[in-house]
Parts: structure tokens; sequence; C-alpha cells
């Protein structure tokens, strides 16, 4: 039974710009077949065991010619495959869909082709440029400018798209800029025409070149713009001065590597996004129950005695998330817990606690374990109980400051950390190339996992590639880890918060533009 095949389009870099229709065959495919114009975090969605197929350009190869990826196409809904087609933009507008739906047609594959936010428009909005406007252009002609001279020639009627409509897109045409601005001034558009290249729009690498048709090439040759790019021709440009938007966001440019896991990723991503920064979702850390039978048998013993402890120490929010784990699995009462008092590292931590209907003693400074020493330790006393639940690569500081204090401590090993299995050429890329411009790390396990995983893909020098980047760390024993691999610390957040380090990102940026 033939599968069917979705000929989706991406939207234009900014992976947000993807449509929830998009987005959710994107969740449901069995293969995703993309290339470089598709922002590669979309591929994050993909389900668990799901395959992806670049058909773009690769060092060691060249693109797949379109009747091969027509062929592909067909081939894998021909085994019951659910396919994505992702492309860049809308996939009607020069996405070539009409050749592939046409094969499909022909050997009987279902398909739909799902509608993207075009380029055409997302691209100029980015850059403040809206492409209408009611007194200075009412209408618009989106235009192929990637042929040569010679085809564009014999494809558009100068004469006639010139003066068509207010506002002239053309796509992919930088090469040919002088070429296209000679042709629009032959025709009738005065050689102060506003002319705007905008390029990798929505993407962190945005760029815009602003000129008029009579020096926009000589401002392309001096400024040594490359493409892709859009190519905006009218006096809707005028708009760019009043109307920018995205350029004036404090991480506007900057690709963040976010290594959080991703349950925990969200919030940082969020907040990059909305700070105009691109997140590059890397997770190198996967949280898991442990299996160890011993281990379980221990966790099982601690919460069978809840009611003996004087204090509850719960370093992190995942601590919190997976105790609560192994306490519902063991049947367990968290009212055992009445004469306990908890306390926190961490405003994360106090959170995921009231989360779950459990207060927190007051916050220390410091919010790492040396905080809850200079807060409460004047209270802990000889002979008092602790329970510490905690992950496997958890500090030894803290029980062995109650050790020495004369508290007996029960450890419960409540989560496991480990590597993610997961390869990533695209990263790879980019990490080489400088295309990850910050790298904000939020605990030791990040940095230490981020440079295993890394040579795990074949890079023998991982901090020689990291250290291209802006380093940015949450506390002081993140950096000293971070300084101990060989990595050149930028800076370290004020607070041991994400908002702190979110600030410092912005803080940095800013000292870079300037």
């Amino acid at each position: 039974m033939a599968g069917k095949v979705f000929l989706v389009g991406a939207g234009p870099g900014d992976a947000r710009l993807i449509t929830v229709k998009g987005l959710q065959c994107i969740e449901q495919a069995d293969v995703v077949v993309y290339d470089r114009l598709a922002n590669p975090s979309l591929l994050n969605r993909m389900r668990q065991g799901a395959d992806k197929i670049y058909v773009g350009k690769l060092p060691d190869r060249h693109t797949l010619k379109q009747d091969e990826i027509n062929r592909l196409l067909v081939e894998l809904a021909s085994q019951g495959k659910t396919v994505v087609r992702l492309k860049g933009g809308d996939p009607t507008i020069f996405g070539r869909v009409g050749e592939e739906a046409g094969l499909l047609r022909q050997h009987g594959i279902p398909f739909e082709i799902v509608p993207g936010v075009t380029a055409a428009i997302a691209v100029p909005a980015y850059a403040g440029i809206p492409v209408t406007h009611r007194e200075l252009a009412s209408s618009l002609s989106i235009i192929t400018g990637h042929e040569s001279p010679d085809k564009l020639d014999h494809s558009i009627k100068w004469d006639k798209v010139t003066q068509a409509t207010g506002t002239l897109i053309f796509m992919m045409g930088v090469a040919k800029i002088g070429y296209i601005s000679r042709q629009l001034i032959e025709h009738g558009r005065p050689p102060e025409t506003p002319v705007a290249l905008i390029r990798w729009g929505t993407r962190a690498e945005q760029e815009t070149l602003i000129g008029t048709l009579a020096d926009i090439e000589q401002k392309v040759s001096e400024a040594d713009f490359q493409p892709p790019a859009v190519i905006v021709v009218g006096e809707a440009v005028l708009q760019r001065e009043a109307l920018s938007w995205a350029e004036q966001l404090p991480l506007f440019g900057r690709r963040v590597l976010v290594t959080r896991s991703r349950s925990q990723a969200s919030q940082l991503v969020r907040r990059i996004e909305e700070l105009g920064g691109e997140p590059y979702e890397y997770p190198v850390i996967e949280t898991v129950m442990p299996k160890d039978e011993e281990t379980l048998q221990r966790n099982r013993q601690a919460l069978a005695k809840l009611d003996d402890f004087d204090w509850v120490f719960f370093t992190s929010a995942n601590g919190v998330d997976f105790f609560f784990r192994h306490l519902i699995e063991a049947g367990a009462d968290i009212r055992s817990l009445h004469k306990a008092r908890i306390a926190a590292v961490g405003p994360a931590t106090r959170e995921a606690l009231k989360a779950k209907g459990l207060i927190a003693e007051d916050l220390p400074e410091r919010f790492q374990a040396e905080g809850l020493a200079e807060l409460l330790g004047s209270e802990w006393k000889p002979g008092q109980k602790a329970l510490l639940p905690r992950g496997n690569l958890a500090r030894s500081w803290l029980p062995e400051t109650l050790l020495e204090r004369g508290l007996e401590i029960t450890e419960m090993k409540v989560y496991e950390t480990v590597l993610p299995e997961a390869n990533d050429d695209e990263l790879i890329a980019l990490l080489e190339e400088g295309g990850i411009h910050m790298i904000p790390f939020t605990s030791s396990s990040t940095v230490t996992n981020l440079i295993a995983m890394l040579r795990r893909m074949g890079l023998s020098d991982p901090t020689a590639v990291l250290n291209k980047s802006v380093i940015a760390c949450i506390g002081p024993v993140t950096a000293q880890t971070a300084e101990a691999a060989g990595l050149r610390v930028t800076a370290m957040a004020k607070e041991s918060t994400l908002d702190s380090l979110t600030e410092l990102l912005c803080e940095l940026n800013h000292l870079h533009r300037d």
C-alpha cells in the first residue's frame, strides 16, 4: 500500500514561522526530505525513529538533481511511508512543487501541498519593509532573479514587469543585481528608485543592504554581499528607517547553542527567541530513572522512613521531579515528611517544589550548596537526619559537609544523567565556520557532555571550535569546569538563574555591537 507525501513549506528561516499544519506533518512523518533552506531545528520535532534525508549540497557531493528528488519521493511513498518534503518558504513559489506533485500523481501516490510563509513577504517584513503601503505601493510582483540574463529575458517581459506593480520582489538574484537594475532603468524605473537586499532574512545571519537602482550593483560589490537574498525594489523600501524592528532586539544576529535536556530547555529557548536570538537546540543531557535494582531498593528503603528526617535538601529541579516519581512508584505518602524542613538550591528548584505543594526555606544568596551552609548551617545539629535526593553526578560537597557537622545523611540517587545518542552534522559545520555565536552553559555536566559528544562525532579538538564562540556560564562551579576543560569563559551570570544568564547574553551582544 502506497504511503502519502506532504509537500510542506518550512517558512523563510525562523523555525517559528512554519504553519501549525506543517509542524504537525513533521511530527507524524516516517521520513523528512529536506534541503539547505529549511531550518534544521525543525527536524528536532520529528518523532523518535523517523528518518531524515538531506538532498541539498554537501562538500563531497553535489545537490541531487530535481528529477532524482522526484523519484526519491515516489520510492519512499511506494514503501508505504508518510513522507514530508520540507522546502524553504512556500513550496508553490519557485519551489518546483509542480514537478514533484506531478510525478506523484502519475504514480498514483496521494499527496498534499501545505503552504508556507513565503520569504518574498516575510524577509522584507523582518527588515522593517512591508511590501505594500496605502500611499507608496498598492501591489507587488514576485519574480525569479536566479536565472542567467538570457533566461531572465526569456521569462520576464521587462517592459511589462517594470511598471506593473508598485513593489517588485526578486528572489535569489544577487549575482544578477546589475543586470536587473539596468533592465528596470532602461524600461522606465527612475535610477533613484530605492532598493533593498536582505540576506538570510529571519535567520541569525540576517543582513540588509540599502541603495538605489543606480548604485546598488556597486554597493553589493563593495560589501561583498553574498546570496541567498531577497531583493525589494520600490518606494516601500523607504519604510525601513521607521519600521526596522528585528535589528533592535537585544540578541539580534546571535545563534545561541542550547545544551540543556529537551525537557528543561523550553524556558531558555523561549527567552532567546523573545530577545531576537536564534536558539540551536542540541541536548547533551538526558535524565533517566535509575535501572540498577540495588539503587532502586535503597531508594525504596529511604522512602519507607520519610517521617525520620529532620531535613530534605533538593539541589535541582530534576531532583524534585524524579523524587516524586519514585514517591509515586513506591506508593509513599508525602505527608510522612511532616516534621522535615525542606531546603532548596536556587529559585528553579524552589518553584519546582512549590508546584508540588511544598514551600522551601528562604533561599540562600548563593544559589549553590555552599549557600545553604551559609544560610542554614547554624541550625544543623549533630544527630539530625537529612535526606538528599540527587542525581548520579551531583557534587560531593554537601553530603561531606553535613557529615562533618555530625548529621546522619541518606542519599537517594533519584535520576541518572546520560549522554544522548544524537549526531548532528549541521552543528559540527556551524561550530567550525563560527556560526554558533554564543554558548551559555547551565551546569558542569553540559560542559563535559558537550565536549564528549563532539569527540564522539569525530572532532579531535572540541575546545578549539567551541572557543570560537562567546562562552557564558551560569555560576562559578560551571565556569571552573569549563576553564578546566580548556574553554575561554567570557563572563559569568551575576546570579545562578536563567534570567540572569540571558541578561548576560544581551550585555555581551551589546558590547559586540559597539
